[in-house]
C-alpha cells in the first residue's frame, strides 16, 4: 500500500508519499517539484510510480500557488516567476534537512526533479547543491539569464508593459545568473541528470536543454549511462506518460540500486 501524508514543514506545505511498511525506514528520496501555476496534488501520478518502486517521495507546494495562493492575477503570477524559482531553490535545502535530520532520507541518495518551473528550479539546484545524487529535468532550461530574456522580449512582443524599470531588471539578471549552471557546467559534476523535452515546447525553449546537454556529453564520456536526452519531436508542453515512467526508472536505476 502506497501512504500519502500531508504536512507542512517550515511553512511549506508538502505530501510525502511512500510505501506504508517503510515509512520510518531509511530511504532514497526524490523531491519533486511542480510547474507553474500547476499544485502538488496535480503531480502523484509520478510519486505513485516512484514510490512503487521503494522511494520516498516528497511534494513541496511553490510560492504562490496551491495552499499558498493568494490573490494574485495570472499576469501578477508571471511577474513572480523567478522569485518563486530562487524561492523553491531556497527552500529546497530545508525539505531535504527535514528528512535527512529525521533518519528517514539517505543523505547519500538524494534526487530532485520536476517538470516546467519545476525543472528550471532543478538545474538551478544542482548549481546550488552538491548533495544532489541525481536529477530529472521534464520541459526545464538551465540557462537561466538566457530563459528570463527571451520571457521579456516575449512579453513586450505582447505589448505588455513589464512592472521592473531598467535597473530593476538588471537587477534580476545578475541574480538569477548566480543560479545558472549553464554559465558554470563544471558543477554538474558528472551526475546522473536525465532531460525530456517537446521539440514544439513554446513555453520553456527546447533550445536551452539539448544546447547544455551537447556542452556536458563530452564530460560524461566515460559514464554515458548518466547523462540521457529525450526528445519528443511530437510534443509541445506537456509531459508524455513514457516520460512519466522513465523518471521513474531513472531514480531507481541511479537511486536504488547505486
Amino acid at each position: 500500500m502506497i501512504a500519502i501524508e500531508k504536512i507542512s514543514i517550515d511553512n511549506i506545505p508538502v505530501l510525502h508519499v511512500v510505501k506504508q511498511d517503510s515509512i520510518k525506514q531509511l530511504l532514497p528520496t526524490v523531491f519533486f517539484l511542480h510547474g507553474f501555476t500547476s499544485t502538488k496534488e496535480t503531480n502523484l501520478n509520478y510519486a505513485y510510480l516512484m514510490a512503487e518502486k521503494g522511494l520516498r517521495v516528497v511534494l513541496p507546494e511553490a510560492l504562490y500557488h496551491g495552499e499558498r495562493g493568494g490573490d494574485k492575477t495570472d499576469k501578477e503570477l508571471g511577474f513572480s516567476f523567478w522569485e518563486i524559482v530562487l524561492n523553491n531553490i531556497k527552500e529546497l535545502e530545508s525539505l531535504k534537512n527535514y528528512f535527512t535530520d529525521k533518519g528517514l532520507t539517505d543523505s547519500a541518495k538524494i534526487g530532485v526533479a520536476g517538470t516546467s518551473m519545476g525543472a528550471i528550479t532543478t538545474l538551478g539546484a544542482l548549481k546550488c547543491y552538491e548533495w544532489i545524487s541525481s536529477a530529472v529535468s521534464l520541459m526545464g532550461s538551465p540557462a537561466f539569464r538566457k530563459l528570463a530574456e527571451w520571457q521579456i522580449a516575449e512579453t513586450e512582443k505582447l505589448g505588455i508593459s513589464l512592472p521592473f524599470t531598467e535597473e530593476q531588471t538588471a537587477r534580476l539578471l545578475a541574480r538569477i545568473s548566480e543560479y545558472d549552471i549553464s554559465l558554470h557546467p563544471e558543477k554538474l559534476s558528472g551526475r546522473p541528470l536525465l532531460f525530456w523535452h517537446g521539440k514544439l515546447d513554446s513555453v520553456v525553449p527546447y533550445e536551452g536543454a539539448e544546447d547544455f546537454f551537447e556542452e556536458v556529453k563530452e564530460d560524461y564520456k566515460s559514464f554515458p549511462e548518466k547523462l540521457q536526452f529525450i526528445s519528443d519531436s511530437h510534443a509541445g508542453h506537456k509531459v508524455s506518460k513514457t516520460a512519466i515512467r522513465q523518471t521513474a526508472e531513472w531514480f531507481e536505476l541511479h537511486l536504488n540500486r547505486q
